[in-house]
């Protein structure tokens, strides 16, 4: 930077720019004299643009800051005290300081001079795609002469090239000046590019809007003209499609539907009414028209909100299940003091057979709905749930809007059954296409991608089903409100089976009432000792299978009645699968009972651990996860850490091995709840101490021995019971949890809460 003191000639509507030589007349006296000024000098003044071009006698506040010092090549007086001159551009300065206003403006600048340094690679990339936009400017422009883009081209200097372009190119004036203000040269090339861009823009759409005007009644006398023939020519075939179109122009004006959607269809139709017969674009155009017209627009099913009728029929329908009826039952109460029916989303998680996709079938009954049952297990194309765009051969709209379509309600009960079953590959994620149907906020505008048309789901009362939350994504899984449905009990499965199943069976087999009779004696050694699950399902396989052999009794023996009974069980349904008690019959050192839960139930383990001499090796056996095998690491971590306090030879580790096994080898395990039943089978074996056999446990272990809470309770404690255990070790934490236990079962176990596997300790070892 250097600072001068120099004549200022203001200018209008015009900006110089640096390597430019320029010719332009002077008429103001300020002016004249500052030019007179410079003629008898070194032939230098700077040139600063007005901001106001109209502004006749301006002052330095009405100038830009920035302006370009030039030198004088020629001067030449014209008639009427003119002066033309011919200047060349040199460097920018910046004005810093007003020394004198009259008889001229002298005023004091700091000059920018820029070393020549080399061109950068980023420089020389920005120079490129200035060049292909000042191209294209030509190109579209038709303003500037092919010498000049020559000229321009073989320029390889950055600021030359951006003062040249500019110059040629830039229309406005405040574009000139925001250019000339730059002095950092990578940052005028890249606002350079952007101000090309957008002046590449104008001119094609400058272009665009002057084909349309001029192409614009030729185009309609054209297409009427080409209209009236094709008329002619189908109403010669005698295929006339103007029939079809009055129908669906009809029909549409009668769907509840916005204007904006209503003309995107109209549009439709008029297209339709202009393709020639035999053209594809018909069909397809057609089917589209008619899935429009046969969809459910406004068609709603009225619900029922009596709440003692809704009671009334899920009892009638399922026992037990008392989370799910109440929330169904408050659902209802809402919609009755709110009187609006926007539908919850509510998804049912539990193991297998324990009701959850009947208690959907129960809600739209006890309500009055229509029912959709969309089963998603294995479903991985995006497609399936928003269909396919018209473009594609063949393409339907997605599962959703067919389903609704077949129910014929807006307001249906729709059960996503199996959501944790979604997967998903190269054709899409269908659990994020899931996102907006789930949404009560999103999807009142719900859009096929066939139908490209908003439809409202949020009347529709959503319902999801699903064994484990494990194989919900978490943003799914927000959306939803999950309600999880238990195991049943002994005596539940009982009841059931006498309420439901059996008379289920009797139906379908064509039974007449009152000749197969099954006692609850019956039922409850089928229950232990032909099924081993929370659900229902097996059972209700083995009454089908008695059922079936009862038939044929009855075919084959003409017999009136029959009586199956716990003694003549095994003539019906073979040998037992079970032993009614499988809870380990004597107290064994390094044998414990854990608690798992599985996707079908709650589980019971034996742990086994063995000692052999050795070096400290542990070896751990049975398909066990890494979640596992590091909490048996955990376990023998803080034995080793508090054999001391146990009483343990601390050392013990450096002559043994230790082996832990957990049948059956062929299952694959995984979780911490395992964590004190290892501890306590490790210790059990290492001091040589027998645990009690009918003790079983569930916990996660800390290396400072602290018991952690797990999930899955329920269920455990219901396998426990099946299995004859006496007493159950359950985390403090937990401790909330055992008011979900039903009464009858916690009447039979002793429910007992540890914070320490010393706790624990205390009451399992013999």
């Amino acid at each position: 930077m250097e600072h001068i003191e120099i004549p200022l000639l203001a200018l209008r509507g015009l900006t110089v720019f640096p390597h430019m030589t320029i010719n332009f007349d002077i008429g103001r006296d300020i002016s004249l004299a500052s030019l007179e000024e410079a003629m008898a000098s070194d032939q230098k003044l700077i040139l600063v643009t007005q901001i106001d071009p109209n502004v006749e006698n301006p002052t330095l506040e009405d100038l830009y800051e920035v302006g370009t010092i030039v030198k004088v090549k020629q001067m030449l007086r014209m008639p009427g005290d003119t002066v033309r001159v011919l200047v060349e551009g040199l460097n920018r300065a910046t004005v810093k300081e007003l020394l004198q206003d009259d008889p001229f403006f002298k005023v004091s600048v700091e000059e920018y001079v820029r070393e020549q340094d080399d061109v950068t690679t980023t420089q020389e990339a920005l120079m490129r795609t200035v060049n292909e936009a000042f191209e294209e400017y030509v190109h579209l422009s038709n303003r500037i002469s092919a010498e000049t883009l020559l000229s321009i081209a073989v320029v390889k200097d950055p600021d030359h090239l951006t003062d040249l372009i500019a110059a040629n190119a830039l229309y406005k004036q405040e574009d000139k000046q925001e250019i000339l203000e730059i002095f950092d040269i990578s940052e005028r090339l890249e606002r350079l590019i952007v101000m090309m861009g957008r002046e590449n823009e104008i001119l094609r759409i400058e272009q665009s809007i002057s084909h349309r005007v001029r192409d614009q009644v030729d185009r309609m006398q054209k297409e009427h003209y080409l209209n009236e023939q094709i008329k002619a020519i189908q109403s010669e075939l005698g295929q006339d499609i103007e029939n079809d179109v009055e129908e669906f122009k009809t029909r549409i004006d009668e769907l509840p539907i916005s204007d904006d959607v209503k003309e995107k269809i109209v549009r439709e139709i008029t297209r339709l009414s202009r393709l020639p017969q035999g053209s594809p674009e018909v069909a397809v155009l057609r089917t589209w028209l008619e899935w429009i017209m046969e969809l459910p627009w406004s068609v709603e099913t009225e619900t029922n909100l009596d709440l003692k009728n809704a009671a009334n029929i899920l009892d009638e329908d399922h026992f037990g299940l008392r989370k799910v009826k109440e929330r169904i039952i408050e659902y209802l109460a809402v919609c009755k003091l709110t009187n609006q029916l926007k539908g919850p989303i509510l998804c049912f998680v539990g193991t297998p057979g324990v009701g959850k996709t009947s208690i959907a079938r129960s809600i739209a009954r006890a309500t009055g709905r229509k029912f959709v049952r969309m089963s998603l297990g294995g479903v991985r194309d995006e497609a399936e749930i928003r269909g396919h765009r018209r473009t594609y051969v063949g393409a339907i709209p997605g599962r959703i809007i067919h389903n609704i379509k077949q129910a014929g309600s807006s307001n249906p009960v729709f059960l996503f059954d199996e959501i944790d079953k979604m997967s998903n590959d190269f054709r899409g994620d269908p659990a994020s296409a899931m996102l907006e149907v789930l949404d009560a906020e999103q999807n009142s505008a719900f859009t096929d991608h066939y139908l490209e048309i908003p439809f409202d789901l949020s009347k529709v009362m959503f319902l999801a089903t699903a064994n484990s939350i494990d194989g919900i994504p978490a943003p799914l899984m927000d959306r939803m409100e999950m309600i999880h449905i238990s195991g049943y009990t002994e005596e539940e499965k009982i009841s059931i089976t006498k309420r439901h199943l059996i008379d289920k069976q009797v139906r379908q087999h064509g039974i007449e009432p009152g000749v197969l009779h099954i006692s609850d004696n019956t039922i409850k050694s089928i229950i232990k000792g032909y099924t081993r699950e929370a659900g229902v399902r097996n059972l209700e396989r083995e009454i089908a299978n008695i059922c079936r052999k009862s038939a044929r009794e009855i075919v084959e023996k003409n017999k009136k009645t029959l009586h199956v009974t716990a003694s003549n069980l095994e003539r019906y349904l073979g040998v037992r699968r079970f032993k009614e008690d499988a809870a380990n019959k004597e107290n064994e050192i390094g044998l414990v009972t854990g608690l798992a839960w599985t996707a079908v139930g709650g589980v019971t383990l034996s742990i086994e651990v063995n000692i052999m001499p050795g070096s400290g090796k542990l070896q751990l056996t049975g398909q066990l996860g890494e979640v596992m095998q590091e909490s048996a690491k955990a376990a023998l971590s803080y034995i080793r850490a508090s054999s001391a306090r146990l009483g343990i030879n601390e050392n013990f580790y450096e002559k043994i091995d230790i082996h832990i096994h957990i049948p059956e080898g062929a299952t694959p395990k995984d979780g911490p709840s395992a964590g004190i039943t290892m501890a306590t089978a490790l210790f059990s074996a290492i001091k040589k101490q027998p645990v009690r056999s009918d003790v079983a446990m569930t916990g996660e272990i800390t290396l400072r021995g602290r018991v952690l809470p797990i999930g899955g309770l329920k269920e455990k404690i219901l396998a426990a019971h099946r299995v004859g255990i006496k007493q159950v070790l359950i985390p403090q934490e937990n401790e909330k949890d055992i008011m979900e236990i039903p009464d009858n079962v916690k009447r039979k176990i002793k429910i007992t809460t540890v914070s320490t596997l010393d706790d624990v300790l205390k009451i399992a070892m013999a």
